[in-house]
């Protein structure tokens, strides 16, 4: 257990906010249940927790859009035809430890994030330097335009010198936000305690807690008894029973992340792009939204959302037509044979589809799609393995079809993710396979540089158009986190990018 992470220095500073705060109980504390656990106290690794729980902040933060917000920084520059930004930090902010943020350990900070598994590897950073106390100066060998939102994740977030030790190893999490650690115990447990000396606006409760809970049945049970006050990741078939119990709010909300298939352009029985439009015409997507996902307008054939809308198309409806799907495959010479399998050149069109349990609901997408292309007389094997032999199949060129689930929102411009899946000519381990379209992979290289929004706009759209066309990947729906809030709290808001659980807008019922 790593626990008197409440340093000194913390209880000084809470003591000058006159502060006087109880022991955390079951009634001063709201106790929050998640998937996800957290190996180490780096934010590089495991920062996605300590944001969510707003002990640490960033530079930057973005809306629900995506778009730029201030953040740690109140105002910033793009200069230098984009090779160069400036920020310039807010006054009066504190670390837990009180110490007062400056532009110099700004500028430590980002540069040990830089030599990190981070968001800013990549970035083509020359220097980053603070070139007076209040004002941060980044300089690149080249524009980067997502430079902005990789200064909103998590793995960008500032920390206090103390936090580290002689060997700049994290050895406390002490950072400026509106909750400083009370109690850790990595990887399962996080109780926070309010800081009243936080710079924006203070908290309403004292404390709450963070347990990881791997199993969704058991998240379930937290909800119903109220053991739990906010529960994340519901699965979608304990929602309608959850939304009859009194005590309880159910709360839908949109996530940037897509349910997929991942094809291989290169088999001979996806090299045609009419095809590929064929296996995704014949995909009822409202009925797997519906059935399995229990959210109908999840529905989707883009990959991205409405609301990242530089890369959605308008107007646009998801298709299901097994008619025209069988037409298309006749064009390329399949014919249903006596077993009522499609048959060319005496072979039957049989694929291997692989997945992964992790996400329960891919194992019964997986089998909802391999039913209805029986119907169309595609022969689809299903195996469930490890999510890891889906790169390794990339790799070794030996996939088929593999249904994925796609974050496109880890960093709030999804250009990023978009270069790394489409960006090179054999695509990447999430992204397309073998997909050969020279003009999407130039068009993604120029949108780095490219700071004009509307240029940028009609880049994203035409881009977005291929995919949406072509189908490298056949989209199914969009992610919905389904959350469950006991009625005791008011205030709760969903952030779709996952930084912020928001706990200082919180306040008891």
């Amino acid at each position: 257990m790593l626990k008197p992470l409440l340093s000194a220095g913390v209880v000084a500073v809470l003591a000058l906010a006159g502060t006087a705060h109880a022991e955390p109980t079951p009634q001063n504390t709201v106790k929050i249940q998640a998937a996800f656990e957290f190996s180490s106290l780096d934010p590089s690794s495991s920062g996605y927790v300590y944001t969510r729980m707003q002990i640490l902040e960033t530079l930057l933060n973005v809306d629900d859009r995506g778009a730029l917000l201030p953040g740690l920084a109140e105002a910033w520059s793009v200069e230098d035809g984009g090779k160069a930004w400036q920020l310039t930090l807010r006054e009066g902010v504190l670390f837990h430890d009180g110490t007062p943020l400056n532009a110099q350990i700004a500028a430590a900070e980002l540069n040990r994030a830089a030599a990190k598994p981070s968001a800013l590897q990549g970035v083509p950073i020359s220097a980053i330097v603070a070139t007076d106390a209040r004002t941060l100066r980044i300089e690149l060998s080249e524009p980067y335009r997502p430079l902005g939102a990789v200064l909103a994740h998590y793995s960008t977030a500032l920390l206090a010198p103390s936090a580290y030790d002689a060997n700049q190893q994290v050895t406390a999490l002490i950072g400026t936000g509106p909750f400083a650690v009370h109690e850790i115990t990595v990887p399962h447990k996080l109780v926070v305690e309010r800081f009243d000396a936080y710079w924006g606006r203070t908290a309403g409760i004292e404390y709450a807690s963070y347990l990881t809970g791997h199993r969704a049945e058991a998240r379930v049970l937290q909800a119903r008894s109220g053991q739990a006050d906010i529960v994340f990741g519901l699965d979608p078939a304990s929602v309608p029973m959850l939304k009859r119990l009194p005590n309880l709010d159910i709360v839908r909300s949109d996530l940037p992340r897509s349910l997929a298939l991942k094809l291989n352009a290169g088999h001979p029985y996806l090299a045609d792009a009419r095809a590929r439009e064929a296996l995704s015409l014949a995909i009822n997507r409202t009925g797997i939204a519906t059935a399995i996902l229990h959210a109908p307008e999840a529905a989707s054939d883009q990959l991205l959302p409405s609301y990242m809308s530089d890369w959605h198309l308008p107007n646009r409806k998801a298709q299901f037509s097994p008619d025209r799907a069988t037409e298309l495959l006749a064009e390329l010479g399949w014919r249903k044979n006596s077993e009522r399998w499609l048959e060319r050149d005496g072979k039957t069109f049989e694929l291997n589809l692989i997945t992964y349990a992790d996400r329960p609901e891919l194992t019964s997408v997986a089998t909802a799609i391999q039913d209805q292309w029986k119907q169309l007389g595609v022969k689809l094997n299903v195996s469930i393995t490890n999510s890891s032999a889906i790169p390794a199949g990339h790799s070794d060129g030996s996939l088929e079809v593999a249904l994925i689930a796609r974050n496109y929102g880890v960093i709030a411009d999804p250009l990023g993710v978009l270069i790394k899946d489409f960006g090179s000519e054999r695509g990447g381990d999430w992204g397309s396979m073998d997909w050969a379209n020279a003009q999407v992979r130039s068009d993604l290289t120029r949108l780095v540089a490219e700071n004009d929004p509307g240029l940028y706009r009609r880049q994203a759209q035409r881009i977005a158009e291929a995919i949406y066309t072509e189908r490298p990947l056949i989209p199914i729906a969009y992610y919905v986190q389904q959350t469950s809030v006991n009625s005791r709290l008011t205030g709760f808001r969903f952030d779709p990018y996952e930084r912020s659980y928001f706990l200082n807008e919180l306040s008891w019922r």
